[in-house]
Order: C-alpha cells, then sequence, then structure tokens
C-alpha cells in the first residue's frame, strides 16, 4: 500500500468506506479505540460517521474496540444489531 491509498483509509480501520449503502457488510480491520457507525445515511464514509449528521436529530452508533479486530460493519442499514451486519441484507436479494 502506498501513501495515497494510505490517506483514504478510514481512521483507525485498515481500508476505505464505500461512502453508500451497499448489499452486504463492510468488513474492515480498526485499530483499539472509538467509532461510529452512521445513521443519518449521508456520511461519505459510510458506513462510517463523518459528521453529516450535526444539525439533525439522528446520532451515530458508538463503539468502543478494546483490542485492534477485524469488524463487519452493517452497511446495508437494516441490521437488527447495529453497527453489527447480522445478515439483513440477504432480504434485498
Amino acid at each position: 500500500m502506498d501513501d495515497s491509498d494510505r490517506k483514504q483509509d478510514a481512521p483507525g480501520c485498515g481500508s476505505s468506506p464505500p461512502g453508500k449503502k451497499q448489499k452486504g457488510p463492510f468488513v474492515m480491520r480498526c485499530d483499539a479505540g472509538k467509532h461510529a457507525w452512521c445513521r443519518c445515511e449521508k456520511s461519505a464514509r459510510y458506513p462510517l460517521c463523518d459528521g453529516s449528521h450535526r444539525g439533525s436529530d439522528v446520532t451515530p452508533i458508538k463503539i468502543t474496540i478494546d483490542e485492534p479486530r477485524v469488524v463487519v460493519w452493517c452497511a446495508c442499514g437494516i441490521s437488527k444489531n447495529a453497527p453489527y451486519c447480522d445478515g439483513s441484507h440477504m432480504r434485498l436479494c
């Protein structure tokens, strides 16, 4: 991975978020620390929050990861276990 790729990575995570809903999870390795899953669906880093919700009543779901690990984020927006994928996207196909 060169430096230009690193600039696009999500902070604390090892790959670039899709920036829009998709019919499947977004899987990435995340560093320990605080992370926020977007619920307003306006984030350019969806499914991660970029603060686009500010000024609305919608707030992100915040989580704390204790140690680096792979996270399977919901990217379809319909998981009953948000912010994590529960396979609900299978109903969209």
